[in-house]
């Protein structure tokens, strides 16, 4: 571990003193996969984890991108050093925004105390989750005190980055079947705290009774009981109870224990979500490379060989990859 920022290499040694522009560079090496910039994330890893980490999901159109605009601003009355990323390619930061929410959030782009990057899902599976994950940590290394990640939803097959949060925000919206939907996925175990946003919608009552209820059920003596928060983030209603809640619950956390076992975990399975991205790709390459390989499955096709088996000689190192 580095005693100095001294001992650092240059560009790290930038991002660790808050240049944004190496924050900038770093995250641009590490989505274009550049070799310097995976050297870079082991360089200030073990700098890390001083960050709060609140990771934001729910159902496309909920609101989350200008749930987190209003909670930046929030934050930002506290002097709080902020960083967002966003994988939503719905969202306000990407070229897909709507102009109103553009002008909501010019005055996070001015800001010097704010650092916002978006990251273009392009529909991968894997590989963006890999680089998003890296990313939340030298924006943590460049010493934000907070980053909020906003998620592409909920249920993803990808390596979902809200499972690496500290805190976990899930917003819904009443009268939405997404969010119904939601509910009946069973992701009330998901969140710390929930947000029913747009909350001047007529079946927003109905809706929390429904969250409400779902709540109860796996509630137990001791836990930390997840609020429902009714929030307008477009007017700014209801910002300053979540950024109340959000520190409450890292508080509770830290005073519990459990901060440190939430964090083991969700290394654990960030170690084994980048292994299983890569040794997928590695997967993949053999398929045109390799004829053994391909004649593996091409024996599937043909119903000679059953998947289970294929995979199995595959892993066992039968078939070498």
């Amino acid at each position: 571990m580095p005693e100095s920022a001294t001992e650092l290499s240059p560009l790290a040694e930038r991002l660790v003193s808050g240049d944004k522009r190496a924050l900038a560079r770093a995250i641009t090496l590490i989505e274009s996969d550049d070799p310097a910039g995976w050297d870079l994330v082991r360089e200030v890893f073990p700098l890390t984890g001083k960050a709060r980490i609140t990771g934001f999901t729910g159902p496309p159109g909920v609101g989350k991108s200008t749930l987190i605009g209003a909670l930046t601003a929030e934050l930002r009355k506290e002097d709080r050093q902020v960083a967002v990323l966003s994988i939503d390619p719905s969202s306000p930061f990407t070229q897909g925004a709507l102009l109103g929410d553009r002008i909501r959030l010019s005055e996070h782009f001015l800001d010097k105390g704010v650092f916002i990057r978006s990251m273009a899902s392009r529909g991968a599976l894997g590989g963006l989750s890999e680089a998003a994950l890296q990313a939340a940590l030298v924006m943590d290394a460049s010493g934000k005190d907070d980053v909020l990640v906003e998620t592409v939803g909920v249920g993803q097959g990808e390596i979902d980055i809200v499972d690496h949060a500290d805190t976990i925000v899930l917003a819904l919206m009443p009268g939405s079947g997404d969010s119904i939907q939601a509910l009946k996925a069973g992701v009330m175990e998901i969140p710390d705290v929930i947000v029913v946003n747009k909350a001047d919608h007529p079946m927003t009552d109905t809706m929390i009774r429904e969250v409400r209820g779902a709540l109860s059920l796996s509630h137990q003596p001791g836990e930390w009981r997840v609020p429902i928060l009714r929030t307008e983030a477009a007017r700014g209603e209801g910002i300053e109870e979540l950024a109340a809640k959000v520190a409450e619950h890292r508080a509770f956390i830290e005073q519990a224990g459990t901060l440190a076992d939430r964090r083991a975990r969700n290394l654990r399975s960030e170690v084994l979500g980048i292994a299983t991205a890569r040794l997928r790709r590695r997967l993949e390459a053999t398929i045109h490379d390799d004829p053994a390989v391909a004649d593996l499955l091409e024996r599937v096709v043909n119903r000679e060989l059953d998947p289970s088996t294929a995979a199995a000689q595959l892993l066992e190192g039968e078939i070498d990859v």
